[in-house]
């Protein structure tokens, strides 16, 4: 095994919206990051992952992006961003962005463009798809419930978005797609970023014939359809050419949709894809047939197989993280421990992420022993996902308080929570009002 600064590092997921607020607009922002790098410094954090901070109308909490070349104004400036690289550098601190290559928002210039007309050079920027039959062109449905196909007045076609409508798929069919992914990658490589955080990265290419998925279980469809397409390792290793081996640099893929039996396909030194990738079977454990909203009890034995099937898996020249939550799951402790015993629980689980073989991401928090908080109603949420999946589950009959039984176990607002780092006024989080409660646990 070759060893490599990252295989020794302790990896620190901060949810920069949540983290801390330094202007007192109830939203967390860089400055706040900057004003907490001495207590991530005594924690031995080596590498931190900040959500993504880039420019978004915030459709999905920053994960539709509108400018790759600039940072969310609530967040701060391109010179505070500087700065934290700076800082963090002096403390030996790298910094790991979330960039979202799949999708971007759809104020991004790109597709603005690609929708003002059929004719449009960016036109093939985005999946854009006749109808069939009066519907849409096939049966494929969004991560965030209803059709993943979005019908558009002006031009007469549907798009693809297997997000919400405001994040449309790239084509990265399309060479100038490629072009244009390389040279945001290495302008933030070369602005002194220490790597990449890629989101869903596996969901990159498409099958392209867009024939209907055959899987009643969206989870299913996620692993046989949506990812590991026909060219994912081919745009792997061009992005390795291209970017990756010109710097010292991480690169993290999230492993949606890879199963344990292809995960060395990406992170096998040899096909020079990248450095890891990270899964998320076992969390998933306790989600039901209906997904993570029909919540069952987590088999721990399953728990612990997962484990050594992955490190299985690895091989000798792979190589793993190893988390137990982040911005899309519950908590740590609620999940996995008991919450009659959150710190005991909480030391026992990252116990086990810091002695298993691989890079351990800790979540903001998590060194708290922070549990779920509770939601009395859905208009206390505001997660997305969580909401549309409410709508859905409505129209489909059931019952308002059965629905927020199982999101006060699964629902994405349970980390997103702000970090509190005082028993004062709002934790000490901010000076004003928070733009999500905190949870008073």
């Amino acid at each position: 095994m070759n060893k490599q600064w990252w295989k020794d590092a302790v990896i620190y997921q901060i949810y920069p919206r949540s983290f801390k607020d330094s202007n007192g607009d109830g939203i967390g922002d860089l400055p706040g990051i900057i004003s907490k790098l001495d207590y991530l410094e005594t924690l031995g954090v080596d590498l931190i992952w900040m959500s993504p901070i880039f420019q978004s109308p915030n459709a999905d909490n920053g994960y539709d992006i509108s400018d790759y070349r600039d940072i969310m104004d609530e967040f701060g400036t391109m010179d505070d961003i500087d700065r934290l690289i700076r800082e963090a550098h002096q403390r030996n601190i790298r910094v790991l962005l979330d960039v979202v290559l799949n999708h971007t928002s759809d104020e991004h210039e790109w597709f603005v463009n690609s929708r003002a007309s059929k004719d449009n050079p960016y036109r093939d920027f985005y999946f854009w798809k006749d109808g069939k039959d009066g519907a849409p062109p096939n049966n494929w449905t969004s991560f965030f419930e209803g059709s993943a196909w979005e019908w558009d007045d002006r031009t007469q076609q549907y798009y693809l978005h297997y997000f919400v409508k405001q994040q449309p798929d790239l084509n990265w069919e399309f060479p100038p797609v490629r072009k244009e992914m390389v040279d945001l990658l290495r302008f933030w490589l070369d602005r002194g970023v220490d790597g990449f955080r890629l989101d869903v990265l596996p969901l990159i290419s498409k099958r392209t014939a867009f024939e209907d998925t055959p899987h009643p279980v969206f989870l299913d469809t996620i692993k046989n359809v949506y990812a590991n397409g026909p060219r994912i390792h081919e745009f792997l290793h061009f992005l390795h050419q291209r970017v990756w081996s010109h710097y010292d640099c991480f690169t993290m893929g999230e492993g949606i949709g890879v199963p344990s039996d292809l995960v060395f396909e990406y992170v096998d030194q040899s096909r020079e894809e990248l450095n890891t990738i990270y899964h998320f079977d076992h969390l998933f454990l306790n989600n039901g047939p209906g997904g993570k909203f029909d919540v069952v009890p987590v088999d721990y034995q399953r728990f612990k197989d997962i484990f050594f099937e992955w490190d299985r898996a690895l091989g000798e020249t792979g190589w793993g993280v190893l988390c137990l939550g982040n911005h899309d799951f519950g908590r740590m402790t609620t999940h996995f421990g008991s919450l009659e015993y959150p710190q005991a629980s909480a030391k026992l689980l990252l116990t086990i992420l810091l002695t298993l073989r691989g890079t351990p991401i800790i979540y903001m928090g998590d060194e708290l022993g922070m549990t779920n908080t509770h939601f009395t109603s859905i208009d206390e949420i505001d997660d997305v996902q969580t909401r549309n999946s409410y709508n859905a589950y409505l129209e489909s009959g059931g019952n308002p308080a059965d629905f927020m039984k199982a999101a006060n176990v699964n629902s994405r607002d349970h980390v997103r929570t702000p970090m509190p780092w005082n028993a004062g006024r709002q934790g000490g989080f901010t000076s004003g009002d928070p733009w999500l409660a905190l949870n008073p646990q």
